[in-house]
């Protein structure tokens, strides 16, 4: 699998990375190292998970499987806290301090290679939690702060406050990213793009949108609607069934007949190659589901194909103030 430099950091980041979101739910202890072995093993780098994630045992199940491969120098560990927790919650340092010693202790690691705020915590100011971190830093303990899922003037306020006050900078953002989920297009891209920070993508299939599972002549059965729903509501049928959704999987669909490619594998190809995506965070239950994920390093679409797919997927911009700003040259 190729790897590439992360932004200005000095770790070398494979294009798809391994979520763990299932690890302690859908995949058992067992199953998990079993994907953790074959991920490393097609040249993965990248681990991301989350305390809240199975409530601290995907953390958990992780830190075990270092301790038994011996494989904390070939791996990236990204993790992140601020949501509920039995500790608490927020980026308070009264709260976050204790949380990421948490962070470290479930990993069994002395160091985390990307600490990322899971989101936003509007009550309290940037440089109250950029300062711990820099605590962490100095001490070793936190190589590199990375932000899930801000908005825009959010991740703007929080590298303002560590350019002036001299603390960490943000050099990467996790954030919802696919061929049908393009809305950081309209203003976060461009906060990026000044900065140069790469994106993670998480849900890089759409909730399983992308891998063609359902069609616009064929309804899927009320309970599986019912599991998307409960699975996430971002992702949720009702949402996903209108006519922009199958005109993208249309396309789609005609790029992977090219190829000789799955769906998946397209839309997976279309963000590892780009520019502004650093890496897409895969997830899987099983090793035949990652392995059909992986086989999308193997998949290069030509300029024309990619560009295609970015045409049909392009989210519409709002007439005010973004096409106005446009046209004005302000953007």
């Amino acid at each position: 699998m190729k790897a590439s430099r992360l932004g200005a950091t000095d770790l070398m980041v494979s294009d798809l990375s391994l979520g763990t979101m299932t690890f302690g739910k859908e995949a058992d202890e067992q199953t998990a190292g079993d994907l953790l072995d074959a991920f490393v093993n097609a040249g993965g780098t990248m681990i991301d998970t989350a305390d809240r994630y199975a409530m601290g045992l995907s953390e958990e199940i992780i830190g075990r499987w270092l301790e038994k491969s011996g494989h904390r120098d070939r791996v990236i560990l990204a993790t992140k806290a601020r949501f509920p927790m039995e500790r608490g919650s927020g980026l308070h340092p009264s709260y976050l301090r204790g949380a990421i010693e948490d962070n470290l202790r479930r990993l069994n690691s002395e160091t985390l290679d990307i600490f990322q705020p899971h989101a936003f915590d509007p009550t309290v100011d940037p440089s109250e939690w950029l300062g711990l971190l820099k605590e962490f830093v100095d001490e070793g303990k936190l190589r590199y702060l990375g932000a899930s899922n801000f908005l825009g003037y959010q991740l703007q306020h929080t590298l303002d406050v560590a350019h002036y006050e001299g603390l960490p900078m943000v050099v990467s953002l996790q954030a919802q990213y696919n061929l049908l989920d393009r809305q950081i297009d309209v203003e976060i891209l461009d906060v990026c793009d000044k900065y140069e920070i790469p994106v993670l993508a998480w849900s890089p299939l759409g909730g399983g949108w992308l891998t063609g599972k359902y069609r616009r002549d064929r309804n899927p059965t009320s309970a599986s609607r019912r599991e998307d729903n409960a699975l996430r509501f971002i992702d949720s049928y009702d949402k996903r069934n209108v006519d922009r959704t199958y005109t993208i999987l249309e396309e789609v669909r005609a790029v992977a007949e090219e190829c000789g490619a799955s769906l998946a594998q397209v839309s997976l190809a279309w963000l590892t190659q780009h520019p502004r995506v650093g890496s897409a965070i895969i997830g899987a239950r099983d090793i035949t589901q990652l392995n059909e994920n992986l086989s999308a390093t193997h998949v290069t679409l030509t300029p024309d194909q990619w560009s295609r797919l970015d045409l049909v997927s392009t989210p519409l911009i709002p007439d005010y103030p973004y096409g106005f700003m446009g046209i004005m040259g302000g953007r």
